[in-house]
């Protein structure tokens, strides 16, 4: 039931989001030199890595390491990659992780293969079984601000509590947290 719920909102919203899409891509091709999506390596279930595309914000010489590991990051943000970051319409491109399998709308945050410290830790709490999402119960509990030790905590806690009404609730609060502009550091 999940991948359905999945594949028929991802394509409703594709839809949705096709024309907005557009725009975001023309703006940023015409506000930064690169290409428009930035493809990132990112840990899939059971390990596996996946191919997960978002607009791109960052400069195109920027380390390839998570944001909270760059000295200034502030440095490395395009023209308008901070106002899609706190919009989250970074991450549209997302969808095609949805509609492919890669990706669900609610699991945990699919990391870098770098994060070590992260993947270790979700493999010894099992949560690497799970696909991951869009967004999480990670995600509504603190996004960027929280330690990798309490994200394992609610993705282990997802892990145990996963229903379709969970996953209702944490859409909800992700929506409630995008418009507010909550949680996010970059």
């Amino acid at each position: 039931m999940k991948r359905l719920f999945d594949l028929l909102v991802a394509l409703i919203l594709s839809l949705i989001f096709a024309i907005p899409a557009l725009i975001i891509g023309i703006l940023v091709k015409f506000t930064s030199s690169g290409p428009i999506i930035y493809w990132s390596t990112r840990m899939g279930k059971n390990n596996s890595t996946f191919r997960m595309p978002k607009f791109r914000t960052m400069l195109t010489n920027t380390p390839v390491v998570a944001t909270h590991l760059l000295t200034n990051p502030d440095q490395f943000l395009t023209p308008i990659g901070s106002f899609l970051r706190k919009s989250s319409l970074d991450e549209i491109p997302q969808l095609w992780c949805i509609l492919t399998g890669d990706m669900s709308f609610v699991g945990p945050r699919p990391s870098l293969p770098s994060q070590t410290d992260l993947n270790t830790a979700r493999t010894q709490a099992n949560v690497h079984t799970l696909v991951p999402g869009l967004t999480g119960w990670a995600q509504v509990n603190g996004r960027d601000e929280i330690p990798n030790e309490q994200k394992v905590a609610f993705d282990a806690e997802y892990f145990q509590k996963q229903s379709f009404f969970f996953d209702l609730k944490i859409m909800c609060l992700t929506a409630w947290k995008v418009v507010k502009r909550d949680g996010v550091a970059h």
